[in-house]
């Protein structure tokens, strides 16, 4: 009777037992997951961060020069990472979907074929690209820019070419090393590279007599050091023996393959950054423009560099969801959406609420000017604001580069900026009359909208799907693929 009774308990408690270990098993995976993409996204943060300082440091060496200098510098750099660094960004992230999928899928031998093609055909890209750079000065004399400042920056624009063409190899390099979790070598040739990058860039901008084109010249050269380090990191490692592959004819069979997905990671990229850049160009256009602008650039700068946080988290997310992709374990790259959501949560809590309460003193970083920094400060709550909906978006859109619908992200940016934000921008300035803020409100609606699509799009995926695409995408026969990896 009693063995009875105890079989009787066994039978309800051992359903309740099973379901606790299945959820503690989940969790653990989870966390497991959260700790993969943590480590992985860390190293790409410091990468992201240090070769946005080559500008950055650039600038301020500049800045100390003359007001000219500064101004001109500025407005090339602005235009050159508009014509030209934000198209290369854009073209080389076709690579998180290839390379990472590749890679996920064990087809090793893709991974230096689609590099060597990315590296080829954005080179070409590149050509026409400089060609338009060279005839820079004259072009914004012809726009009603003052000719002073058109001419320097001309000139400092054309020295920065052979960056654009570093800038052609660094960005392909970056991703193969990224598809493969490889990011220690790239965190040891970034830090090494700016390390090298500024007192080279002091000594180019005032000792050796160029003056600000110093400056160019020495963002060229730090570029093309970067490039030599991991190209010599990959010809020469044990490591990528199995993924350089040799540069051979087959690399022309990708083109239209990359192009395919090139092409609206471009536009996806450079939608968002343009119109960031043309709420610069509004502000110009307020009452006392110098004030607004001013502090639309430190919010700007502030946020450009804080970004490099959750950009480094998306790529991890890009990398996990790829490579799980490609080996045909949906459930694994859904799991590490969750995780790099988690970590994007998490780290825009601190960096926002860190901000906030430092909002009466960063503005003090870009200029000792009381009113800039007051301003700076009231606008604070809308830069907290921003940095949240980078965070989101920024890993939202990583986890759309490792899917392969760049096309849909290019749709969300066309949309949420220029149908939404840039209008609403507009209105709140110049109708409302709430200036500086008004562009800065209306922007950030547009990032809200962007973040919700991508949210909504992202909640809506169908994870089985996409690891069947990804099978098409490596060429592997639909049917097969399903049945081999227990999808039918």
């Amino acid at each position: 009777m009693a063995d009875g009774k105890e079989r009787a308990m066994e039978e309800i408690l051992l359903p309740k037992q099973r379901d606790n270990k299945a959820s503690s098993t989940s969790m653990d995976s989870f966390f497991h997951e959260v700790k993969n993409v943590g480590f992985l996204a860390a190293p790409m943060v410091a990468v992201t961060l240090s070769q946005f300082l080559l500008q950055m440091i650039t600038m301020m060496m500049v800045g100390h020069l003359s007001a000219l200098a500064l101004s001109s510098t500025a407005m090339a750099v602005s235009i050159s990472g508009v014509t030209g660094f934000s198209v290369i960004l854009g073209l080389s992230s076709a690579l998180e979907t290839l390379c990472g999928q590749a890679y996920g899928a064990q087809q090793y031998h893709k991974l230096g074929i689609q590099t060597y093609t990315a590296i080829f055909c954005i080179i070409l890209i590149c050509i026409p690209l400089s060609l338009s750079w060279i005839f820079l000065e004259k072009l914004l004399i012809f726009l009603g820019q003052d000719p002073l400042i058109s001419r320097e920056a001309g000139k400092f624009i054309v020295w920065l070419i052979p960056a654009l063409f570093a800038y052609a190899f660094l960005q392909p390099l970056v991703r193969y090393f990224q598809a493969q979790s490889l990011v220690i070598p790239m965190v040891v040739c970034s830090c090494i590279t700016l390390c090298f990058h500024i007192p080279f860039c002091w000594f180019m901008v005032y000792k050796s007599g160029l003056s600000n084109l110093g400056g160019a010249l020495a963002m060229s050269v730090s570029n093309w050091l970067n490039v030599i380090l991991l190209a010599l990191f990959m010809i020469l490692s044990p490591k990528c023996e199995k993924t350089r592959g040799v540069i051979s004819m087959e690399l022309f069979r990708g083109i239209r393959e990359f192009f395919g997905l090139a092409i609206p990671s471009a536009v996806m990229v450079c939608l968002e950054w343009w119109s960031f850049e043309l709420l610069i160009l509004l502000s110009g256009l307020l009452p006392n423009p110098e004030l607004e602008t001013s502090v639309l650039s430190v919010c700007l700068n502030t946020i450009a560099t804080l970004y490099s946080i959750p950009y480094g988290v998306g790529a991890a997310g890009s990398t996990r969801v790829s490579n799980e992709l490609g080996a045909g374990n949906p459930q694994a790259a859904r799991r590490a959406t969750g995780a790099v959501i988690f970590l994007a949560i998490v780290e825009t809590s601190i960096l926002s609420t860190t901000l906030f309460a430092l909002r009466h003193v960063f503005g003090y970083t870009f200029s000792n000017e009381k009113d800039v920094v007051a301003y700076v400060a009231s606008m604070a709550p809308l830069v907290c604001i921003s940095v949240m909906l980078d965070s989101i978006q920024g890993v939202l859109s990583g986890i759309a580069r490792g899917c392969g619908w760049q096309h849909i992200g290019a749709y969300v940016n066309l949309g949420a900026f220029y149908l939404c934000g840039i209008p609403v921008a507009a209105i709140l300035a110049f109708w409302v009359q709430l200036r500086g803020r008004g562009l800065w409100i209306g922007i950030q609606i547009g990032a809200c909208v962007q973040t919700m699509l991508l949210a909504f799009i992202t909640s809506r995926i169908n994870w089985e799907e996409q690891a069947i695409k990804a099978g098409e995408r490596l060429s592997v026969h639909e049917g097969s693929y399903s049945e081999v990896h227990g999808f039918i």
